[in-house]
Formats: structure tokens, C-alpha cells, sequence
């Protein structure tokens, strides 16, 4: 059997994106299935459907690229994106509690907000050979 060796930094990224698109694809469900708490809060937000339904798909894209080799970075910073979204609507709209969740809807999106900050802090290089390439063209 072949030795199949990954260094501590490939294991952290790797790790840390499956929980970020963990995070996401868990709440596909709700949103592709037309929960009634996701639908709640769409509504509250004046976006439903057309928000929850594009939210989900954007979740799924950052989700895929998060994997997709040289463009983890990509989907780092589209989840970020998103997830800023998403407290920032807890904060001024939807408020941090939601039916009695405990806020654990606020605090999954805190949490993969930090994790995808922290998978683009750990791909500084790559971004730092993209924006490098960028600004000699």
C-alpha cells in the first residue's frame, strides 16, 4: 500500500472547507425544499422565493469551488460574502434568535464567516500570485 502523505497546512484547508460546505449543503435542504423556517425568514427579508432559492444555489457554488483545485480561495471568499449577508440580515432585520433556534442560525453563520476568513488568511499566496498577475496585464 502506498504511503499517502498530506502536510499539516493541506490538512487544516482541507478540513476547515468541509466543515464550511458542510455548513452549507446542510441548510440546502431547507432552502430547496421550501421549509417553512427558511421560507419565514425570506419573507421577512422580502426576498422569497426568488432569495431563498438564489442563496441556495449561490451556497452550492461557493460549496463546489471551495474543493475545485486553485479556486478554494474563490469559494472562501464567496461564502464569506454570503454569510456577511446572513448576519448582517440577523442583525438588522431578522434578529440573532429566530423561532426559538437559540440563534444557531446567527452563530453558523458567524462561525463560517470566520472559517472562510480563515481559509483565505491560509491562501495568501495564491491570492497574492492572482492579484500580482492582474495588475501587470
Amino acid at each position: 500500500m502506498a504511503a499517502f502523505h498530506l502536510s499539516k497546512k493541506t490538512l487544516v484547508l482541507q478540513s476547515l472547507r468541509l466543515v464550511v460546505a458542510s455548513i452549507f449543503l446542510q441548510t440546502l435542504f431547507y432552502k430547496f425544499t421550501g421549509a417553512s423556517e427558511s421560507i419565514a425568514i425570506f419573507s421577512k427579508l422580502g426576498a422569497e422565493p426568488w432569495g431563498r432559492i438564489g442563496t441556495g444555489v449561490l451556497e452550492l457554488i461557493a460549496s463546489v469551488l471551495l474543493f475545485v483545485p486553485g479556486f478554494g480561495w474563490l469559494g472562501a471568499l464567496f461564502g464569506l460574502g454570503l454569510m456577511s449577508g446572513a448576519i448582517l440580515s440577523h442583525l438588522f432585520v431578522i434578529g440573532i434568535e429566530h423561532e426559538n433556534d437559540g440563534g444557531l442560525l446567527f452563530f453558523l453563520a458567524l462561525g463560517s464567516a470566520i472559517l472562510c476568513i480563515l481559509l483565505l488568511r491560509m491562501e495568501k499566496e495564491t491570492l497574492t500570485k492572482i492579484l500580482r498577475k492582474e495588475m501587470k496585464k
